[in-house]
């Protein structure tokens, strides 16, 4: 190959890209790592020790405690999480 192949850049600082490259893939994974892995998990999961899921009833009863819902609004889900699964309508 002669020197206009690489138009004069086959030489001197070009190896710095490559190697500035794998320097930020290694740091990447390193961070991925200490983060947990791939996929961290969420904040609010039922996995984490200690914790336990909140059932239908809780999170309705939370939600009219705090206002989100109406009495009215409370009352007719609540008669939709209590019934039996076969006569559920659609929603």
């Amino acid at each position: 190959m002669g020197p206009g192949y690489w138009w004069g850049y086959g030489s001197g600082w070009f190896w710095i890209f490559p190697l500035l490259c794998m320097i930020f893939m290694v740091a990447m994974v390193v961070m991925m790592f200490r983060r947990g892995g791939c996929m961290p998990m969420r904040h609010g999961s039922s996995d984490a020790p200690g914790h336990t899921r909140e059932t239908p009833r809780q999170i309705l009863d939370r939600r009219l405690a705090s206002g989100e819902l109406t009495r009215v609004e409370y009352d007719a889900m609540r008669r939709t999480i209590e019934a039996p699964s076969g006569s559920r309508g659609a929603i």
